[in-house]
Parts: structure tokens; C-alpha cells; sequence
């Protein structure tokens, strides 16, 4: 049995559950390290250690009474900074929310304190879940456990830092384009995007409607199997919630894989964003290991990586944008430079862009029967290793298609899970996808692979007495000149949406300028008027 700040929950339910571990010595033990190690990791903004003792101790007394609610209670978790939680402060990690203090819970804390859960306190993330690694933040940027000099990815980061460096058992994060599953791979955790609307969003901080989706990271796959019991069901309060049945998430990971057919999407990191020779081995091997625990594998082919990054882009960051409109015309300057970047040029696409954009994931929506119907699961590349803080560019949200969209676009459940270590021992990362609401199916094969691999048996090293540098941002890449009449159009854009430019928010406006009009020139094909956005209205229930 490994030490108690390792446990997993499934390991320490049980051991709670039988008297034979304490829900206020685990918590004690959880704080100590956060005390003693957090400092080199960053993973908290708000440690919330006198609530923790005090829910410690009732659910010891209650489970001592006979009162066992099952395998959360007494287990201790954190919350990204965007889950509201009553009288604790909620900040997404940002100036412009540094004071903000809800009154009531979100309705998945709400669910996981029902299930007897320990909130050890709020993690830290991308500033509104968007906007980051930003150096200009009230909080420093977590790090990653397996190399404090490394990023933990994005925008769950603090969620995968406190997994991984066992801080807490378990985290709640939010995914609206890879925001789970990115810090997961880089992490080497696992993180789940449910099925969209599987989940409440009901007081979290909202990014993109169309595409926010809350989801919860662990140490393995039967933790994550166990978070999303406690936490999955219908929400009236929430618009995007969707009534389905339930099943047992965990009893689906008793199934083996023999027989289930898994297409092998091998085009997105081969061609379309080549990996490294670390990642194409790692997926290569993991491969080898569905087929021999009796899967059928086979390549498949879906469009272009790039396509389904232009359509979440544009859809979210329009989103997005108008979430943050008064802000940043009110206020510019309390936001972080990487959130301007991201956010700044959504104000050059055009409601036609919009819409085109909803039109085209109709169409994408429509191509993925096919493969639903002959597949039980998809299988792609995560991300890996991590690069250097001080080496990542953030013009790359831009300019290069991301790997995870498709299954943001597409609606449907996937997971990262490890599936090996590349160059300085950072860990590499897999997804395991399939149709809305085949949860179960994905967490099957997800265990599966895990079981027959041993990269759970590896745990980052913080030294006791380590120390971090500081770290500042990475030199920007050049950005593409602009012609005079495109500038012009940039600054009119700003203009009409009420934004005025200092040179700060000028510089990242113009260098993502041109891969957002690309985006968008991109969207504009012949498509018949009868086809319906993907946003359709649905009358309220």
C-alpha cells in the first residue's frame, strides 16, 4: 500500500470505509505536504485548511456512527478557481475577480460535499480558464511536479499540479477546448471531458456556452470512474443539461476490451501536427497494447486537425469575447496579457463568421455517425513532454490546430490517461474518445490500458528542501507584418467593440490578427441555406 499522501480514492475509500485509515489524519497529512511542498508547485490560490479539519471530522464521526456515504467520504479534493463555493473565495485565477466571494456552491460542490467529501481548498488555472500561463497574474503560474521548470498545461493546471504531486486525491476542472485533457497528459494524471451536458455548469465561471464542460482529474482511471458517479446527472438550472440515464461508471471497468473495435485516428499526430519520436513511439506501444489485450484496432481517417480547431475557435472565442466586453472595454488593464491575446481577437469575426462556424460543426457532427456506428472508441494523441514555461509561445493558440477540438466540437467523452514517459522523464499522454454518452465505454478501455502498463507505479520527486527559480515569459515569436488596409481593419474593429488599444493590448491584437481572419476566410464555403447551425433553439424545460 503506498503512503497516504499517495493513495488513490478507490484505495483510501476502502480503507475509510473499514476504520482502517482516519478522514482527519489523511486530511492532516494532505495539508502538511501542501505546506511543505506547494511552494515549489503553485498549485493552490485558496487553501482552505480549518473547513477541511471540520468536514474531516464529521464524516470520521459519521462513518464511526454507521453513516458511510460512500467511497468520497472523507476523501480530500480541490476545485479549479472557477467553481463557485460559498463564502470561499472564487477568483479564476484573475485581477478582475480577486475580490469576488459567491454565496452559494456550485451544484458539483454541492454534490461532492453530499458525497462526504474534504475540500482542501481552490487550484489555480489560466485566467478564466483562457487566458494563460500569464506571468501578470496576482498568483505565479503552477508548475509542473515532474520539472518545477516545466508547464502543467492548461487551463486545469493547478486541478493536475495538486493530483500529481498528491496534494489531494482528486480535482474537479473544466475542458472548452482540451482544458482537462492537456494538463492531464503534460501532468501525467488523468483527466475526463465528459459528454456535454452530462455534467452541471451551474456555478462555474462560464467561458464558451457552446462548448464548457466540467470534468474530473485523479491519479486513475477508477478514481475519475468514481468523481464522475458522485457529480454526473440532470440539472433544471443549467440550459445545457441533458437528462440520460446513469449508469455504474464503476462496475463498466470490470469489462475487458476483447472484441471492441477502436479506430485509431493515427493522421492527427503523424501528418497533421507531427509529434515527436517519444509520442509516436508511446502511441505506437499503446496500440500494441489495446490489440493484445484482444481489441481490433484500425487506422480511420477524419478531416484535417486544423478544420475542427477553426470551428471551436471561432464559436468559442466569440463566446468568450462577449463574456468579457465590458471588462475589456472598461478596464483592459487588470487582465493578463495572454488572456488579451486570446480574447482580443475575437472582435475581427463577424456574426456570418459565427454562424458559419455552428453551420459547419452541424456537418462535422454529421460525419461522426459513421464512425460511431463501426467503432466502440477512437484513439489519438494527448500531448507531451511538457516544454519550459519560459519556452511556450502563446501565439500558438492560433497558429497551430489543436489536437484535442475534435471531441470538443463533437460533444462526445474523452479522457487522457498516461501512456508513457519521453525526453527528461515528462510524462506523454494518450485519448481514448467514442459517441455521446458512452462514458462508460471510454473509461473501460482507458482502465484497461492501464492496468496492462505500469505508469502508474511512477510518482514526481519534490525535494524537501527544492526552491524554484523565478521564470519569466518567452520571447515572442515574430509576428507577421501587416499591411497598412489590415491594420486599419483591426483598429476599426476594436473601435466598433468598444475597445481602446494601449500598446500592450495593441501588440496581441496584431499578432494573432491574421491567423484569426484566416480562420475565418477558412469557414466561408457553399453550404445550402437549409443547413441549420448546430445551435439550434431548444424550448426551455
Amino acid at each position: 500500500m503506498p503512503p497516504e499522501e499517495f493513495l488513490t480514492i478507490a484505495q483510501a475509500g476502502e480503507l475509510i470505509r473499514t476504520r482502517a485509515l482516519s478522514p482527519v489524519e489523511l486530511t492532516r497529512t494532505l495539508l502538511q505536504r501542501i505546506d511543505t511542498f506547494d511552494g515549489q508547485v503553485n498549485a493552490f490560490i485558496t487553501l482552505t485548511p480549518e473547513l477541511a479539519l471540520e468536514h474531516a471530522r464529521k464524516a470520521e464521526s459519521e462513518i464511526g456512527a454507521g453513516r458511510w456515504r460512500g467511497p468520497l467520504h472523507g476523501i480530500p479534493f480541490g476545485l479549479k478557481d472557477i467553481y463557485d463555493t460559498a463564502g470561499i473565495r472564487t477568483t479564476a485565477h484573475s485581477k478582475i475577480y480577486i475580490d469576488n466571494v459567491p454565496q452559494a456552491d456550485a451544484a458539483l460542490v454541492s454534490r461532492l460535499n453530499a458525497a462526504g467529501g474534504v475540500l482542501l481548498g481552490k487550484l489555480g488555472t489560466h485566467e478564466f480558464a483562457i487566458g494563460g500561463p500569464s506571468h501578470d497574474l496576482p498568483w505565479p503560474i503552477p508548475r509542473n511536479p515532474w520539472n518545477r521548470e516545466h508547464y502543467v498545461g492548461g487551463s486545469s493546471s493547478g486541478s493536475a499540479a495538486a493530483v500529481a504531486a498528491g496534494f489531494v486525491l482528486g480535482a474537479l476542472g473544466s475542458d472548452t477546448g482540451a482544458s482537462i485533457r492537456n494538463p492531464a497528459a503534460l501532468g501525467g494524471v488523468v483527466g475526463l471531458k465528459p459528454t456535454y451536458g452530462l455534467l452541471s455548469r451551474r456555478g462555474v465561471v462560464p467561458n464558451s456556452y457552446t462548448f464548457d464542460t466540467c470534468g474530473p482529474m485523479a491519479w486513475t482511471v477508477e478514481d475519475c470512474a468514481i468523481l464522475l458517479q458522485a457529480i454526473a446527472g440532470y440539472d433544471a438550472a443549467d440550459p445545457g443539461s441533458l437528462q440520460a440515464p446513469i449508469p455504474d461508471y464503476r462496475s463498466a471497468l470490470e469489462q475487458d476490451v476483447r472484441g471492441l473495435r477502436i479506430g485509431v485516428i493515427r493522421h492527427f499526430w503523424e501528418d497533421d501536427l507531427p509529434a515527436n519520436a517519444g509520442m509516436r513511439d508511446a502511441m505506437d506501444g499503446a496500440v500494441r497494447v489495446l490489440m493484445a489485450l484482444g481489441a481490433v484496432c484500425e487506422d480511420v481517417r477524419v478531416r484535417p486537425m486544423r478544420d475542427y480547431h477553426d470551428v471551436r475557435t471561432v464559436i468559442a472565442q466569440t463566446e468568450v469575447f462577449c463574456n468579457h466586453q465590458a471588462d475589456l472595454a472598461a478596464r483592459p488593464g487588470d487582465f493578463g496579457a495572454e488572456l488579451l491575446r486570446k480574447v482580443l481577437p475575437a472582435c475581427l469575426f463577424q456574426g456570418s463568421d459565427y454562424v458559419q462556424a455552428q453551420r459547419e460543426r452541424r456537418v462535422m457532427l454529421q460525419e461522426m455517425s459513421p464512425l460511431y456506428a463501426n467503432y466502440d472508441a477512437l484513439v489519438t494523441a494527448a500531448s507531451g513532454p511538457a516544454p519550459r514555461l519560459d519556452q511556450f509561445q502563446g501565439i500558438d493558440f492560433w497558429s497551430k490546430p489543436n489536437i484535442y477540438n475534435l471531441f470538443n466540437v463533437t460533444g462526445g467523452p474523452a479522457v487522457s490517461v498516461c501512456n508513457g514517459f519521453g525526453e527528461g522523464g515528462l510524462p506523454l499522454g494518450m485519448q481514448i474518445a467514442s459517441a455521446p454518452f458512452r462514458d462508460s465505454t471510454v473509461l473501460r478501455v482507458a482502465h484497461a490500458y492501464e492496468k496492462a502498463t505500469d505508469w502508474r507505479s511512477r510518482r514526481p520527486e519534490l525535494p524537501v528542501s527544492g526552491r524554484v527559480d523565478p521564470i519569466g515569459a518567452s520571447a515572442p515569436e515574430p509576428a507577421p507584418e501587416l499591411d497598412a488596409r489590415t491594420r486599419a481593419r483591426v483598429e476599426s474593429a476594436a473601435e466598433r467593440a468598444g475597445i481602446t488599444l494601449d500598446d500592450r493590448a495593441r501588440s496581441m491584437l496584431m499578432s494573432a490578427a491574421p491567423y484569426a481572419l484566416a480562420m475565418a476566410e477558412r469557414l466561408r464555403r457553399d453550404r445550402p441555406r437549409e443547413l441549420e447551425p448546430a445551435s439550434m433553439f431548444l424550448f426551455p424545460r
